[in-house]
């Protein structure tokens, strides 16, 4: 099953950490954990022998954006790391935002800030690209000759916010970090793409739903321009004690870091805003075409949103959160109406032809920055097709994909997670 081992250091007594520590076994660093706090990365051989050595990109610090105000938690400079596109692909451009949890305090930012989630200072100079980054066409197939970005998360707040707080010296500037990084890709010769795809994982996933259109407004009319969300489909699910555990981060973070006038109108003009960063409330009202990319059984919403330590003071969840093959069978049929919500709530979304999903029926979170589960040997494949196939169909229009996996257990290709400890 290609499974991915967790395991447990010591606690932190913060929110968007969610009290764990992680080690994770995987091809490369997965920023869509980071709301699990992946904190270290074991490089090991696939099962069925497949290796990859990622390449490995340099690190661009945005010198233009402090006079903007576009700045990190801390107030260091934004940055991104880019790999030049060739041949066919030399003028179409894949741009990433980087995922990694939120931060919906002041003493939780000010954590965040001493972290490569709150300040350029503490980020890596060089990354792995792989997956829908990777530069090998036998690993990329639609993708690896395309100008590649990823745009380094340092606001906490999901690219959306503008703020501050003197008193903590926190800077809230996701916003303005977006339309930074942004100008500076244009000035590097987006402007000029003739191919765009705005992606994004985790709370990057959330970000790729906020700015898509902000996002095709770059460009010129005959641009091919679309968006990738790769496990952001957060939803507003009572959790097993009866609590909405995540529209509380989620009101606290928009409060925190002012992020609601950065919200579409769309959905402000009708609800809260706290409502309108649920991306569910969303998606059916994104003009420009629209992929989806998420596991029923999102790991990360199960751990931090469904049953929380808050919500399961007895621990009754907690051989469940650890491995899917512990959960009981009541938890089971709990789970299995968390997939009816997700299902729900794409049922308009789906209607428009211009948009696709692949929803398949693993606990995972994040499968197109992971080299093993994009595409390789082995990846998760609903019928014949696998993720890396389905967004390129649906991208290059080679064919609608709406594709929906039948419910646990009966997927065998999945890469589900497992964890050590809590």
């Amino acid at each position: 099953m290609g499974n991915l081992r967790l395991l447990l250091n010591k606690p932190m007594k913060i929110f968007w950490v969610l009290g764990v520590v992680f080690v994770l076994i995987s091809r490369k660093r997965v920023d869509c954990f980071e709301g699990l706090n992946v904190t270290e990365i074991v490089y090991g051989e696939q099962k069925n022998g497949w290796s990859n050595r990622p390449l490995l990109v340099g690190l661009t610090l945005i010198s233009s954006a402090a006079a903007k105000g576009a700045v990190c938690l801390d107030g260091s400079l934004p940055g991104y790391h880019l790999h030049r596109g060739f041949g066919s692909g030399a003028n179409s451009w894949l741009v990433q935002l980087e995922g990694g949890g939120w931060c919906d305090t002041i003493r939780n930012c000010v954590y965040r800030k001493k972290t490569r989630h709150g300040s350029s200072r503490y980020m890596e100079k060089f990354i792995p690209f792989s997956g829908l980054l990777s530069n090998k066409r036998s690993e990329n197939p639609d993708f690896y000759n395309w100008n590649r970005v990823k745009v380094r998360y340092c606001d906490g707040g999901s690219f959306s916010g503008d703020s501050q707080h003197k008193g903590a010296q926190l800077y809230f500037r996701g916003q303005r970090i977006y339309s930074a990084a942004m100008e500076e890709l244009k000035s590097l010769g987006m402007r000029h793409a003739n191919q765009a795809l705005l992606s994004g994982c985790s709370a990057g996933g959330v970000a790729s739903i906020l700015h898509c259109d902000e996002f095709r407004a770059l460009f010129p009319g005959h641009t091919r321009v679309k968006c990738l969300s790769d496990a952001g489909l957060f939803l507003d699910a009572v959790d097993v004690a009866g609590q909405r555990t995540m529209r509380k981060l989620f009101g606290n973070v928009v409060r925190l870091q002012a992020v609601g006038p950065h919200l579409p109108r769309s959905c402000t003009s009708r609800l809260n805003p706290i409502m309108c960063f649920f991306p569910h409330r969303l998606i059916a009202d994104v003009k420009t075409p629209l992929f989806l990319v998420n596991a029923a059984y999102d790991s990360w919403q199960i751990q931090a949103s469904l049953a929380p330590a808050s919500a399961d003071p007895h621990g009754n969840w907690y051989g469940c959160k650890l491995n899917n093959a512990h959960c009981s069978a009541p938890q089971i049929r709990f789970l299995q109406g968390f997939r009816g919500q997700m299902l729900g709530a794409i049922r308009r979304f789906g209607k428009f032809r211009k948009n696709g999903y692949f929803i398949n029926s693993c606990f995972s979170h994040g499968q197109t920055e992971r080299q093993d589960t994009w595409f390789a040997p082995g990846s998760p494949h609903i019928g014949n097709k696998g993720i890396a196939q389905s967004v390129g169909n649906w991208y290059f229009d080679r064919a609608e994909t709406k594709i929906i996996d039948c419910p646990y257990p009966c997927d065998r290709t999945c890469h589900n997670l497992v964890f050590a400890h809590l």
